[in-house]
């Protein structure tokens, strides 16, 4: 029987590089800074900058269902000074703000349907979706001459880092409109639009809750210890090199060198809140590595007092994004969001 790792065959993110231990909440904050630079340095690379402004243009309203008045719009947002575009869809809820509003990456999928976004705004929350392939494509056969590598062409950042970016900008916008409480933003992701999210989460702490699901390798999963046919970075590397830096692929093969897992990007979240979302059958996806993380960045959360802020949920079945999985999301979120009790289990097993 193949040997369960425990969280001690990690690297330690209480440590710094220096080997001195992390004693103070202040001093996390130092340490957090050093892991982010690592993750970037390695992993991700260097998310664009920031720009000065968000403009938003309304292009149309739509209804989501005319029986109970629930309506979105899609706005264009305009970057300045770069002038990059890209287009978003709000729903608001029915009532009197402000709400929670929950950010999705994932619009060139059809994972988000009807019944999902009614479920989402009938729980009281906004909903924004983008698409995030605007910012780059998806394509690693597509040369970086397309997107937001016209714009910001000498960066080191890949595709996952360009679409965290957009959540980003997402954040800007919906931080500037009266029906959102900008305290109460979240940023959730199926698959490769998990690992996006999660990365989003991690590099902007204005994102109060962070919801990658079903994200694997190189998301919420364990580049040492994939599951039993989980993928692992020599497959990323293989096909989806043009997500990562380049100089992530210096480590397949040899992942036990990484100063660093994918628990350390967990633990750049904390302790704003953070739920991972899984699947027993995808396999993939590495459900058991992804528990094993999961531990790993929880004693980061238990230093600073906040060991219940962060999760993890598992529902049978295999890859996709759910009703049941959003359902999860919104207890979750009803919890760390608006403070309400739940019977739900977080700390779950695959």
């Amino acid at each position: 029987m193949r040997k369960i790792p425990t969280i001690d065959a990690l690297p330690d993110p209480l440590i710094f590089n220096d080997g001195q231990r992390v004693t103070t909440a202040a001093e996390w904050r130092a340490r957090r800074a050093e892991l982010l630079d690592m993750l970037q340095d390695i992993q991700y690379g260097h998310l664009p900058p920031a720009p000065d402004s968000v403009t938003a243009y309304p292009l149309h309203t739509f209804p989501v269902s005319r029986s109970e008045g629930i309506s979105g719009t899609h706005y264009r947002l305009t970057m300045h000074p770069c002038g990059f575009s890209f287009l978003v869809m709000v729903i608001m809820p029915v009532g009197e703000g402000p709400f929670p509003i929950i950010i999705d990456g994932d619009g060139c999928w059809r994972y988000l349907t009807d019944e999902i976004a009614l479920l989402v705004v009938k729980r009281g929350y906004a909903l924004a979706n983008f698409n995030r392939v605007e910012i780059v494509p998806d394509n690693f056969t597509v040369a970086r001459d397309t997107g937001l590598y016209t714009v910001f062409p000498e960066g080191d950042y890949g595709a996952l880092a360009a679409w965290a970016w957009g959540y980003h900008r997402v954040v800007d916008f919906v931080q500037g409109l009266a029906e959102i409480d900008e305290t109460r933003i979240a940023a959730a992701g199926h698959s490769r639009g998990g690992k996006t999210a999660l990365l989003a989460g991690a590099t902007d702490e204005r994102i109060a809750l962070t919801a990658p699901n079903n994200s694997g390798c190189g998301g919420a999963g364990c580049y040492r210890f994939p599951d039993e046919g989980g993928e692992r970075l020599a497959d990323l590397i293989r096909v989806r090199p043009e997500w990562f830096t380049p100089r992530l692929a210096e480590y397949v093969d040899r992942e036990s060198a990484l100063p660093f897992d994918q628990h350390s990007l967990k633990a750049l979240v904390a302790p704003r809140a953070l739920l991972s979302t899984e699947a027993r059958g995808d396999l993939r996806a590495s459900p058991r590595g992804t528990r094993l993380t999961y531990e790993a960045a929880r004693e980061v959360y238990r230093f600073l007092g906040a060991e219940g802020r962060i999760g993890i949920w598992y529902r049978d079945g295999g890859h996709g994004h759910t009703l049941e999985d959003w359902s999860a999301l919104l207890e979750f979120a009803d919890v760390h969001l608006h403070n309400k009790a739940t019977s739900w289990d977080f700390d779950m097993r695959p």
